[in-house]
């Protein structure tokens, strides 16, 4: 297909994405390391932390590792499918990118809004769990109570949760510094992550009352679809490497090594968490936003157990610093194309879209402050099942339209694979409730008007 055609269906090519997305551009400073640790921190600190107590109380019971193991199944083949685009389209904005050089600027717009909506609830989400963490720690290591109109939005009968609102706050502070700065601390904190979770595994293991696995599935074959569909945002640490290739150093072979290895981690470790978590409590008791500090709280183990809510602790913070970080890099890629206000992309001396993460930082300290964590968890699921459902449409037009085009990394067992990680992201939109497709529904109507409105009209690909 020549450019003149592609820009007639407002479509970039794969191969002019990286000269036609212009300026501002982003330095390319990480490497296979640096994006791997940044899926990791992810995935590790933003999932198990926060939505193992929700899915397993609400959803699964006990089977929540089957959940996992599900949830990771299905993300493994989203993930194959990311990894081939990648590395054909090496810039900022993940699935919108992608979207924008296979079905065109249409459902790349509400691709990336979707998106937007993953990853803005998503911060908001870890940002609750933190609080929610630091809240129950701080009353059971100094007897500091805070009052519950200070750390619960109002739908929970609260005024404000004030500590997840100041935790965004300290990661714009961190994130509007050069990204190298993020991708150290981001290192140092996967470190701590991966060592809290084995400390998890090792010292609850001995506490494990087999009595709380019985019944083990009790809300059935359902039950664990559900609970897959909750854990899946577990598992959206992967799309944040998608998030910063454009930053990445060598992004065609390092992108898809980090997408991949970061889903078979991460699956792993929510397996064996999650069976110690649901053995140690009963899993009705998890559901509060901080399932490893009520876990470990009533076990009495000393020191040990206060190490692991601290540890637990910053590894919130880093998965919260990841996931604002994903936001604005795509927030960026679509400013920088003109389908939102342009202003917006201009970025420092740092070389970091500043303005880009100071608005995002508000918009989710608002969200944190007021919404309730189960809204937020399945608003997150949503969005990002109907944005790896393109993606995976996204790979099969391609190989349809453009066979002999280069592709540094090939999706396997095409058209096998895609059409397998599609079924598996609709089976799991399917348990979602109702009224989470309407506020799905309406948020999609907004991006409409707004890309009808706005974008459509400024887009750099406006012919003339």
């Amino acid at each position: 297909m020549t450019s003149t055609s592609a820009r007639r269906w407002r479509r970039r090519l794969p191969d002019t994405a990286i000269t036609e997305a212009g300026a501002p551009t982003l330095a390319r400073r990480l490497g296979r390391l640096d994006l791997t640790a940044m899926g990791v921190g992810t995935i590790v600190g933003a999932g198990i932390f926060v939505i193992t107590g929700v899915a397993a109380a609400e959803k699964a019971g006990p089977a929540i590792i089957l959940s996992f193991i599900l949830a990771g199944t299905v993300c493994a083949l989203v993930a194959l499918c990311y990894s081939e685009l990648a590395a054909m389209v090496p810039v900022s904005g993940s699935a919108y990118t992608y979207t924008y050089a296979t079905l065109g600027e249409g459902p790349a717009f509400l691709v990336g809004w979707n998106l937007l909506l993953e990853f803005i609830i998503a911060g908001a989400a870890v940002a609750i769990g933190w609080s929610g963490t630091t809240v129950s720690a701080l009353d059971s290591m100094f007897g500091i109570t805070v009052p519950k109109a200070l750390a619960a939005g109002p739908a929970e009968g609260g005024v404000v949760n004030l500590p997840a609102m100041l935790i965004i706050a300290a990661i714009v502070v961190v994130l509007v510094g050069e990204v190298t700065l993020t991708a150290r601390i981001t290192k140092a904190l996967v470190t701590v992550t991966i060592g809290v979770l084995v400390l998890v595994v090792a010292v609850g293991a001995p506490h494990v009352d087999i009595g709380n696995w019985t019944p083990f599935a009790p809300f059935g074959l359902g039950g664990v679809i559900g609970g897959a569909a909750i854990a899946f945002f577990a598992f959206l640490g992967f799309d944040v490497v998608a998030a910063s290739a454009e930053e990445a150093r060598d992004p065609r072979r390092d992108v898809p090594f980090a997408i991949i290895g970061t889903v078979l981690i991460a699956t792993l470790l929510y397996a064996l968490v999650s069976a110690v978590l649901t053995g140690i409590a009963p899993f009705a008791e998890l559901n509060n936003g901080a399932p490893i500090a009520t876990a470990f709280g009533g076990l009495h183990i000393g020191w040990i157990g206060n190490v692991i809510v601290v540890a637990s602790i910053i590894a919130l913070s880093k998965g919260l610093l990841m996931v604002v970080y994903a936001q604005v890099r795509l927030m960026f890629a679509m400013c920088r194309d003109r389908l939102l206000p342009y202003g917006l992309a201009v970025t420092g001396k740092r070389s970091t879209p500043t303005r880009l993460t100071l608005v995002l930082g508000v918009l989710g300290a608002m969200v944190a402050g007021l919404l309730p964590i189960d809204i937020v968890v399945e608003l997150v699921n949503i969005g990002a099942l109907s944005a790896f459902a393109v993606v995976c449409v996204g790979v099969l037009v391609l190989r349809r339209m453009e066979p002999d085009r280069e592709r540094p990394f090939r999706t396997p067992f095409v058209p096998l694979v895609p059409i397998l990680a599609l079924t598996g992201c609709a089976l799991l939109a399917t348990t979602l409730d109702a009224l989470t497709w309407v506020r799905f529904a309406v948020w999609v109507l907004v991006g409409l008007a707004v890309y009808f409105g706005y974008g459509r009209k400024r887009s750099t690909l406006v012919e003339g």
